[in-house]
């Protein structure tokens, strides 16, 4: 990296989907790279031999501690990642994503960190009445327990990350989908459904299926990521999206289409918490930082030839 705002990074959550995504990266950028993960959702596969990794959790002050060590940036992924989840598990929701943020930012302070990237979510948003998309001003009103945690810990970031010196950037996530995502019965609708159909099984739409997201590739995560690293973003909130308005429906039928021809989804009630539309204007991170989404629309071929690959190794 040219401009060199660090050299040694720590990602948290770094053995998971989208943490382990941006490893590789830095890696490739050329900086050295600590991950923190716990291993309760990642994989240690998922961590290159180049990395050092710590196993512990963020809410455990010695392991912070011993992670923090050496760094000048930090990305911070690590979360329970859950809508449905949380609404039964929202202390626990609360204790990892509120105050694991808390403890991150309690022993950040004093190191001379020069970059604190948090992975937010578009969870902290009020629901759209229509899928246009959305810029950084809606409404934050967030309609489940993941959400208001998330919200509560931008905040803290924000305003304690300025006081620390930390140059503080929230990256508010999309529906963020890609290789190696894990399978878990609450998180990421494109590989439950591929799934589901690998194995032979329906894949099951809950309400009437006509609820619209923004469905953004992990490689353009990482990329916001970096954008954000390189460039002068502190203080700031952007969305991290593509634009664009797919309905759970077309996400359904593309991926029968494509692997199961004929085959009709299954459907189940609507899900408390879920929103209704939730589409980026990412206007601000293209005009602050340059970034735009290199996958712009969901390819089903595409994300379907990585999972049957995975299945047949």
């Amino acid at each position: 990296m040219s401009d060199r705002p660090c050299r040694h990074a720590l990602v948290t959550g770094g053995a998971g989907f989208i943490g382990h995504h941006l490893v590789r990266r830095l890696l490739a950028e050329g900086l050295a790279v600590t991950v923190l993960d716990d291993l309760s959702m990642g994989k240690r596969e998922n961590v290159p031999a180049e990395a050092r990794f710590v196993e512990g959790d963020v809410r455990d002050a010695a392991a912070v501690d011993d992670a923090l060590e050496g760094v000048d940036c930090v990305f911070h992924e690590a979360a329970i990642v859950s809508i449905r989840a949380s609404i039964d598990g929202f202390a626990r929701d609360a204790d990892v994503n509120l105050g694991g943020t808390l403890r991150l930012l309690e022993r950040m302070a004093g190191r001379g960190i020069k970059k604190a990237l948090l992975a937010s979510s578009m969870a902290i948003y009020a629901d759209s009445p229509t899928p246009a998309p959305i810029d950084e001003s809606w409404s934050a009103e967030p309609i489940s327990p993941y959400g208001v945690a998330k919200l509560a810990a931008e905040k803290y970031w924000l305003m304690l990350g300025a006081t620390l010196g930390l140059q503080p950037t929230v990256l508010r996530y999309f529906n963020t989908y890609g290789p190696n995502q894990t399978p878990t019965p609450y998180v990421g609708v494109i590989t439950i459904f591929i799934h589901k159909l690998l194995k032979g099984e329906v894949p099951v739409v809950f309400g009437d299926g006509e609820q619209r997201r923004d469905f953004v590739h992990v490689d353009d995560i990482v990329s916001a990521n970096i954008a954000a690293l390189r460039g002068d973003a502190a203080g700031r909130i952007f969305n991290v999206g593509t634009g664009h308005a797919t309905s759970v429906n077309e996400i359904a039928a593309g991926l029968i289409a494509t692997l199961a021809p004929g085959l009709s989804a299954g459907s189940a009630p609507a899900q408390a918490g879920e929103m209704r539309h939730a589409i980026a204007d990412a206007s601000a991170l293209r005009e602050t930082l340059g970034w735009s989404p290199t996958r712009p629309e969901v390819d089903f071929a595409d994300v379907v030839s990585y999972w049957r690959d995975a299945a047949a190794g």
